[in-house]
């Protein structure tokens, strides 16, 4: 059954529920009687006038709680929520292994996990995700399902395992699109992730709101969103032979965004990956972007010009079902991209200042 629990649960909270539920049984409130009838098996052949006489206790009240938020018992949901409320506070990565590889230890300072009840925030060089997260912890190991909010992975979901003791937690993940794993580890293309992280702060962390869009500043205006495309002519049909050469597992050489090159040091953790007109970027098993292609041509299509234009079809994340206009060329064998900001203008050249919104990648084919 399905866990219908309130954002960031407390036991107090719930604790004061159940007793609240009891008060109005010995009222003799309906509607309480009901919700008794529906939850609880000792109440099930009893008719809503017979309730207040039956003598329920508070463990009966805290029995239906558990029941209506899906959890068979009350213990249950108690082990539910301190596990929750104990995963809290903000955790330093340890170690992180991707498809078997493991990420060099100075590539890990910059990236931190803060968590607030069942509500989550990634920090990390290339990008920030924010979410929420359910756990199950009858199951052995336990597992936790994480769904992505805000962020590049915006919209998917990755199911894992995890295990925590005292200040220590680790989280073994299917990366988007791919299966639970069974076990804590990683090999090459399995497409997990184990992380293993260490508490730094106990506190819970301000402004975690699981992707949460927050009021805008006063007197600010917020900010625009990306217009839906509707010119998505050309994203279909048959591949073009620029797209034919483009198919398969490609290695960054380079990565800049709005002027702020990627470290070296993390390129080796990144792929593109071109399958028909869907094109993917991972970057340390995380989704960048995940859009169809297609390369614009004079009049229709002109894959002889230098630098062709290149158009994405956003189907993930904030911007799922916009236009991102740019400009591609080859280098030699390289492949290089220019791609400007989400429902904003093309590119002139390939230049990627500061702020711009632009992206600038260069690729090369994996051996």
């Amino acid at each position: 059954m399905p866990k219908e629990l309130p954002a960031r649960p407390n036991l107090e909270h719930l604790r004061t529920q159940a007793k609240a539920l009891l008060a109005k049984i010995h009222k003799g409130d309906q509607q309480a009687a009901r919700t008794f009838i529906k939850y609880l098996p000792a109440a099930a052949a009893l008719k809503p006038v017979e309730i207040r006489d039956r003598g329920f206790r508070l463990a009966d009240a805290q029995a239906v709680i558990a029941r209506k938020t899906g959890f068979g018992a009350w213990p249950s949901l108690a082990r539910h929520v301190d596990r929750l409320r104990g995963m809290e506070g903000t955790w330093a990565f340890r170690a992180l292994e991707v498809d078997g590889q493991a990420v060099p230890a100075n590539m890990l300072g910059s990236s931190r996990l803060l968590i607030d009840g069942d509500r989550f925030r990634m920090e990390s060089p290339e990008a920030n995700y924010e979410g929420i997260f359910t756990i199950d912890v009858e199951h052995s190991p336990h597992r936790i399902d994480i769904d992505f909010v805000e962020g590049p992975e915006a919209g998917n979901r990755c199911e894992g395992l995890f295990e925590l003791h005292l200040d220590c937690l680790r989280i073994c993940l299917g990366l988007a699109g791919s299966s639970r794993p069974e076990k804590f580890e990683t090999t090459a293309g399995s497409g997990h992730a184990l992380e293993d992280l260490v508490r730094v702060e106990h506190a819970r962390p301000p402004g975690v709101e699981g992707g949460t869009a927050s009021a805008p500043a006063q007197h600010a205006e917020p900010a625009p969103r990306p217009e839906p495309a509707t010119d998505i002519e050309g994203f279909d049909g048959p591949l073009t032979p620029t797209l034919e050469k483009l198919q398969g597992e490609w290695m960054p050489l380079e990565l800049v965004t709005s002027g702020v090159p990627l470290q070296d040091s993390y390129l080796p953790f990144g792929k593109r990956t071109h399958v028909g007109r869907e094109t993917k970027v991972i970057f340390g098993g995380q989704t960048m972007l995940h859009a169809k292609v297609r390369f614009k041509e004079k009049p229709r299509f002109n894959e002889a010009a230098t630098p062709m234009e290149v158009d994405y079809l956003n189907l993930t994340g904030k911007s799922k079902g916009t236009l991102s206009l740019g400009l591609f060329r080859w280098d030699d064998e390289d492949a290089v991209f220019c791609i400007g900001a989400a429902g904003g203008s093309r590119p002139a050249d390939f230049s990627c200042g500061k702020g711009s919104g632009r992206t600038l990648s260069r690729w090369k084919r994996k051996a």
